[in-house]
């Protein structure tokens, strides 16, 4: 992620994020680290609490740097909702990184379908697939 994001300049970088644990958050983390700015999208009124107990400090550490902050207006974080949140955060974007091995999507709103949803709507897609990484 670090390759691809050196090549902005700091006023230009602006990275959008659900902030999950893993690549999202380090998506974010990369960003602000280059003197970007986030935003975040928020799923669901219920998201924080779905996410793992030992991310939610960090997850609130980066929501309070979020220069904006879109909400889809749902209450329950669920499949649909993680989607919905993922349909605003690609029509925000003029690119997406995903960190994604190809496969098909574990249930609804996984990386490859929100991969499918930008290409669908064209927004570029550049995936991030580390030599020797593993799905779980």
């Amino acid at each position: 992620m670090q390759a691809r994001l050196r090549g902005y300049g700091a006023s230009e970088l602006c990275g959008v994020s659900c902030l999950a644990d893993g690549p999202d958050t380090w998506f974010a983390e990369i960003v602000l680290a280059f003197g970007g700015r986030i935003e975040a999208v928020v799923p669901a009124e219920g998201y924080r609490a779905g996410l793992p107990e030992g991310h939610r400090a960090t997850y609130d550490a980066l929501l309070g740097q979020a220069v904006e902050v879109h909400r889809t207006g749902l209450r329950e974080s669920c499949p649909e909702a993680h989607m919905a949140g993922s349909e605003i955060l690609v029509r925000l974007v003029d690119r997406l990184v995903a960190v994604w091995d190809g496969k098909e999507a574990r249930g609804l709103g996984g990386t490859a379908d929100v991969v499918a949803y930008a290409r669908r709507v064209g927004v570029p897609v550049d995936v991030i697939w580390p030599a020797g990484a593993t799905r779980d």
